[in-house]
């Protein structure tokens, strides 16, 4: 559906991105509000994430955002005392979302099934909400932690195993309560937001060109999404226009970190079903790669490379041809790992069939980035609709219908090898000229966003600016949203020990509740 299709009250075009998609805002009534959602999900749109915001003392506004036809649509709906309608009961992956708002801000749903608290595990009172003009963002409480009521599952022979938060790896926290009869799974319930870090208020004390150092600390594998959103976003809205080198060194840089992640993601996959020599290599693909990123850009991860107005580093033409030869380098050497993992029957008795994410579920919670397309889900907004400079690249969209561990793993290697290509295409058409332009230090307020494929999913971002160069409002939004709920129902039917091995098949989020 596009959006003039929906005969929204007086739209505001907000911006039209450098490539073929626009966004869209408008403030809505209760009706309307409902009534898109309706339309939106009937026509195959995708709900891209819910939030709220207190405009002025005591007043409220609940936002969308919707992946339509022509882009993103954005809505707010001033919140009344009662509360907004639930957006749940027709995308399902607005419940802990919605769940999330209230914490923050205190807003009630109305018509909502599960109305338990997402982020506030006891951590501070039922009366005080982070995001709320009045609360500094420094306070400090005692623990008041209690018991959360996780949905009891009963029966003959049926027992619960409760896992974490606090897990054997350095990861961060989260807890996962398995409900079993033997080894086989009937229900899985998980409690996430166990490390709430106040991102969304520090925001709020940031200088607006300062911003893009706090998104890309949102999640340290997905820094440069991340900081290209929040750029994104101050740019449209400042309306400025960056040089096309920026651009296409934007697009290297995450391609570069999507290849870092599958590597790692490959390894550890093989290392979880028992194939500790898949790890030893794809370890070591990761740190070479790694290692030119350091030596390429000045930093392993890629951290802050990306500023609002371009780049902060530009690429020397000497690792031009290093990077081009490592894409070779590592193109050969991962397809003889991909030969190695098909002909290892044991891997293969792993993946196959473990896991099976059905498109029908997948649809169901919105599921979106590698995890869809491994159950036919076919999104990936590099392509469709495109931003720069992937609209003059052509990315091509890697998918697979099986819906189980095999298929993400399929993804991932294929993905790596569309990745090399893009890498190669945009080294050989890489523009001359400047990286950089200066943005307005002192603008007028106004709202952009950000939408960006990262290497798990569309990573969005919608920023409202304040006077001075301040920041309002910065709302970022990690695709682990919709494809945690999903991760619920992959397991039912598999045995207990074949869960950290789906786990890391999906390899989803946490630090993105966590903000």
């Amino acid at each position: 559906m596009r959006i003039e299709a929906l005969e929204l009250p007086n739209p505001i075009r907000l911006s039209t991105f450098t490539g073929r998609s626009s966004a869209f805002l408008a403030r809505v009534d209760s009706d309307t509000w409902s009534r898109t959602a309706r339309a939106a999900r009937e026509s195959g749109g995708r709900l891209i994430s819910l939030w709220g915001a207190e405009e002025a003392a005591g007043t409220f506004v609940i936002s969308a955002a919707y992946a339509l036809e022509d882009g993103i649509l954005w809505l707010q709906l001033p919140a009344e005392k009662e509360g907004y309608p639930d957006l749940s009961a027709i995308f399902p992956c607005a419940i802990r979302m919605q769940r999330a708002v209230h914490d923050l801000l205190g807003l009630h749903t109305i018509g909502a099934s599960d109305t338990r608290p997402w982020l506030n595990h006891g951590n501070w009172p039922a009366d005080y909400h982070p995001l709320q003009k009045r609360s500094a963002g420094t306070e400090r409480f005692e623990s008041q932690e209690a018991d959360y009521p996780f949905v009891p599952v009963a029966g003959d022979g049926v027992h619960e195993i409760a896992v974490g938060p606090i897990h054997a790896g350095v990861i961060e926290p989260g807890h996962f309560r398995f409900s079993v009869v033997g080894e086989k799974v009937l229900r899985l319930e998980q409690r996430l937001g166990y490390a709430h870090r106040g991102i969304e208020k520090l925001f709020e004390q940031t200088p607006l060109l300062l911003g893009h150092r706090l998104a890309g600390r949102i999640a340290g594998d997905t820094t440069v999404a991340f900081a290209w959103a929040y750029c994104m976003a101050v740019e449209r809205a400042l309306d400025a226009r960056i040089p096309p080198r920026a651009q296409w060194l934007r697009a290297l840089l995450l391609e570069r970190e999507r290849i870092a992640n599958h590597l790692g993601d490959l390894g550890a996959l093989g290392n979880d079903a028992g194939f500790g020599y898949g790890l030893a290599q794809f370890s070591r693909l990761k740190e070479d790669w790694l290692r030119l990123n350091d030596r390429a850009f000045g930093h392993r991860f890629l951290m802050d490379r990306i500023v609002p107005g371009g780049m902060s580093t530009d690429l020397d033409a000497r690792f031009v041809t290093a990077m081009l030869t490592q894409c070779e380098q590592i193109d050969a050497q991962v397809h003889v790992m991909q030969r190695i993992y098909e002909d290892q029957s044991g891997l293969q008795d792993r993946f196959a069939g473990s896991g099976v994410l059905s498109a029908r579920v997948a649809e169901h919670f919105s599921v979106c980035g590698l995890v869809g397309r491994a159950s036919g889900r076919k999104t990936d907004v590099r392509i469709d609709p495109p931003y720069a400079p992937y609209h003059e690249v052509q990315a091509q969209m890697v998918s697979d219908g099986r819906g189980d561990v095999a298929a993400r793993v399929a993804i991932r290697f294929g993905e790596i090898y569309e990745s090399i290509r893009l890498i190669q295409t945009l080294l050989a058409g890489l523009p001359a000229g400047d990286i950089v332009t200066t943005l307005d230090h002192d603008p007028p307020p106004s709202r952009g966003v950000g939408w960006i494929e990262g290497w798990r999913g569309d990573v969005f971002v919608a920023l409202e600016t304040g006077a001075n160069g301040t920041i309002s409002r910065c709302h970022c939004h990690d695709p682990s949203w919709q494809n945690w709920p999903a991760l619920e129902h992959a397991i039912i039917g598999n045995i207990v020990p074949d869960f950290p091995l789906i786990n890391k098949s999906f390899n989803l989020n946490y630090a993105g509740h966590d903000l």
